[in-house]
């Protein structure tokens, strides 16, 4: 296969500080606007200034293998090399002479290595749309980066239907469990539910994926159940009559979330879907229940990004508490809602400072989380698609002997601009542990907040 060269962006080693390495045996140009772009960043202390330091650190060990002016091998097989801007054609002129920005500069010098070396395919990479916009106008190959690109509407949703006879359902209800070879082949989906035709290798169920079991001559004759991989069994799901620090799941999907949040062999568990399905509720409640009433748990760590990931608090009044109160007001609410506080008991001074002060409930932003060891900690991560894939990563290393994590939130509400719907923390997570048996996804769809909050998610 012919080599390409590949002009990278600076957006695309700020978000990826590796990204260098992705390119198997291809040539990679780093455009030295590029590296003043970087030097910008390197003394910002947010996730952004690191990855600039830790470009700026492997840029500098490649230079000791002969200077970056030309091509050094890269362990990947391909080349990389540091370019210079001089433009020889018509249309690389035209972009120097309209402006002096860095994104034309950038431009302006991938048309240059495009002209100097037609032979060799040249494509500029960034994820900048309007860039790949400008450089598509002007005959310039250019794709986003993302080496692991993921589709929401292509998302692994964690559960899907199985067409059943109607004896094999009453025996699950008898026995607990059935052989999912048992199962025939997967009947009519609806639209959160596809995945046994199109998502899974040879049709086979992922680790933890739940299935509603549907009787193929009565419809209404139907059971829940989880794919348990090690043994190879369609496991019927706990039914929680009860409910959970007084909250009963009210549709399918919150049965198959209360499933996951309450199974202690599942070590990290991804809730995705809009506002108002209940994602962070059910894992407040899961988690009390986990830590203060079964003590399975040392206690029930609640944290979100304070947006954007490391700013200093220091630009809200007051001690740390005060400063996180506006960030973690959602996270309260919740907490005295599941307490069952009425207007009497908040007079008489109640709240969810109970929780905190008897050492149930820790919550903290994720700011300072880098460098810590949780051990036995049930962890709760809300508006996770907030985060890249690196701070999720950052996270989940933190876990300790005996913990759990629980990512929640709306790929549709991101507010971080150096992520979207495709390639943030939570989606990549739920995408990349759907094969592994420690982990469990479940998208929830059906929102359960209110008529008017489902009606003004799908209206408006």
């Amino acid at each position: 296969m012919r080599k390409k060269n590949y002009v990278l962006d600076t957006n695309v080693l700020l978000h990826d500080p590796r990204a260098m390495y992705s390119f198997e045996d291809n040539d990679v140009i780093i455009p030295i606007y590029v590296i003043e772009e970087i030097d910008n960043f390197k003394k910002d202390l947010s996730e952004l200034g690191r990855n600039a330091r830790h470009v700026a650190r492997q840029l500098d060990a490649l230079r000791a293998k002969g200077g970056l002016s030309h091509p050094v091998p890269l362990d990947t097989g391909g080349t990389l090399r540091v370019a210079l801007g001089d433009p020889v054609s018509e249309q690389a002129l035209l972009v120097k002479q309209t402006s002096k920005q860095m994104d034309h500069k950038i431009l302006e010098l991938a048309l240059e290595v495009r002209d100097t070396s037609p032979e060799v395919p040249t494509i500029l990479v960034t994820k900048d749309v309007n860039m790949r916009v400008r450089g598509d106008a002007l005959g310039l190959p250019t794709v986003d980066y993302e080496p692991h690109h993921i589709t929401i509407d292509e998302l692994y949703s964690g559960e899907t239907q199985l067409a059943v006879s109607g004896p094999l359902i009453d025996r699950m209800y008898a026995d607990g469990a059935i052989a999912a070879a048992e199962a025939t082949a997967p009947g009519d989906t609806d639209s959160s539910a596809g995945e046994m035709a199109s998502g899974q290798p040879n049709g086979k169920l992922h680790p933890h994926q739940y299935l509603l079991l549907r009787d193929i001559e009565n419809h209404n004759h139907t059971a829940l159940g989880r794919y348990d991989a090690a043994s190879e069994r369609i496991v019927a799901i706990r039914k929680l009559r009860d409910g959970v620090w007084g909250i009963r799941p009210r549709n399918k999907e919150q049965h198959y979330a209360l499933d996951l949040l309450l199974n202690d062999d599942i070590r990290l568990v991804t809730l995705v879907g809009k506002a108002g399905t209940g994602k962070t509720l059910l894992a407040l409640a899961a988690g009390l229940q986990r830590t203060a009433e079964e003590q399975g748990f040392q206690k029930l760590l609640v944290s979100r990004p304070i947006f954007p990931l490391g700013r200093d608090l220091g630009y809200l009044p007051g001690d740390i508490e005060e400063k996180l109160n506006p960030w973690m007001q959602p996270i309260y609410d919740n907490l005295e809602l599941l307490l069952g506080l009425n207007r009497a008991d908040r007079k008489e001074g109640r709240s969810y400072h109970e929780l905190i002060e008897l050492g149930f409930v820790e919550v903290e932003p994720l700011t300072y989380i880098r460098g810590r060891s949780l051990p036995n900690v049930y962890m709760i991560v809300d508006e996770a698609q907030n985060l890249t894939p690196h701070e999720v990563k950052t996270i989940i290393t933190r876990a300790g002997d005996g913990t759990k994590i629980i990512l929640t939130g709306d790929p549709y509400q991101i507010d971080n601009p150096y992520v979207d719907s495709s390639n943030n923390g939570l989606t990549t997570v739920a995408e990349r542990f759907k094969f592994e048996s420690i982990a469990g996804h479940i998208t929830l769809t059906k929102g359960e907040r209110s008529e008017l909050a489902e009606l003004a998610t799908r209206v408006l």
